[in-house]
């Protein structure tokens, strides 16, 4: 018969050793990095593991800390800058780092989040430091870039000291305070509504001197057409009193007729012609006789 306490050490040398185990391994990523530390101070020559997989240490004496390898961001909160045209403007910024060293890393600031921390406020003191000795033109639009690549360069330098290496940094938002900006958006509408007021009356006063060069035009065209009229007018009548007078020439008497009908068509009109003249008058001849010669009268008859 097994004695039971031989298979409850058994079980506990199990246990123990399942402990141990586990104990001693850990696993590194891909994308990691590790650090081991022995009651708190790196492992002499052996501290970074920089290799991802399976691997060793001595149980409840070494620890392990693990670092990302890959590209980190930081992003800050926004400040306020002041330029070397003493404009006030509100930047926003972020970087991008990697952490090269983590053994120096780890004994500057011990933890990511001291590390940010510290970062953050090397990157906003290089912002504040690059953009105040430029103008809000360069900020904006003339040397971004190059303004940019200033601040990476001295936040890099600092950042070295914590085995870190700046990859980027870029300024996200440059722009006027708020209460400046509406200021501003209230004198470009101002401006705006000055240009437009004067865009308007350079267009009335172009409408006007359009007009009265039209109404001119209008005027002479006019001018011009009734003078070839009256001419052509004048001609016309002129023609008409020369056929008259060749139609006079060859028969009087046909023109004296044409005339006197003229006279009728003239005199006659409407509906309530009255005329105030003798029947014997010379105008009603050629209602006595078509040929308008009047009959001699008779000669009055001898006395008895």
């Amino acid at each position: 018969m097994r004695n039971p306490t031989v298979g409850l050490f058994a079980l506990i040398l199990l246990v123990v050793a399942i402990v141990l185990a586990g104990g001693s391994l850990f696993t590194v990523g891909q994308n990691q990095q590790a650090l081991l530390l022995r009651f708190g101070e790196p492992v002499p020559g052996r501290a970074i593991v920089p290799d991802p997989g399976l691997h060793f240490k001595v149980p409840f004496i070494e620890t392990v800390i693990t670092f990302d390898k890959r590209i980190l961001d930081l992003e800050t909160d926004k400040q306020e800058v002041l330029a070397s045209d003493n404009n006030r403007i509100e930047v926003d910024a972020f970087m991008r780092y990697r952490i090269v060293d983590v053994l120096k890393y780890y004994r500057a600031v011990q933890t990511i989040a001291r590390g940010n921390n510290l970062l953050g406020s090397t990157l906003n003191s290089a912002v504040r430091r690059v953009l105040g000795e430029a103008n809000m033109v360069q900020i904006v639009r003339d040397n971004r870039s190059a303004l940019m690549g200033r601040i990476r360069d001295q936040v890099d330098g600092e950042a070295a000291r914590l085995g870190v290496s700046v990859i980027d940094v870029r300024i996200r938002r440059a722009d006027l305070p708020r209460q400046i900006s509406e200021k501003v958006f209230n004198r470009m509408q101002t401006e705006r509504a000055r240009e437009a007021a004067e865009f308007r009356a350079q267009g009335s006063e172009q409408a006007q001197r359009i007009t009265s060069k039209a109404d001119r035009d209008v005027v002479v065209l006019r001018g011009e057409a009734q003078r070839q009229a009256d001419q052509v007018r004048g001609e016309g009548d002129a023609e008409r009193n020369r056929i008259f007078a060749e139609s006079f020439g060859k028969d009087p008497d046909f023109f004296a007729f044409y005339r006197s009908m003229q006279a009728y068509e003239a005199g006659l009109k409407g509906q309530d012609t009255r005329l105030v003249i003798s029947p014997s008058s010379d105008f009603f001849r050629y209602f006595a006789t078509p040929s308008g010669i009047r009959p001699a009268p008779a000669a009055p008859a001898p006395a008895r």
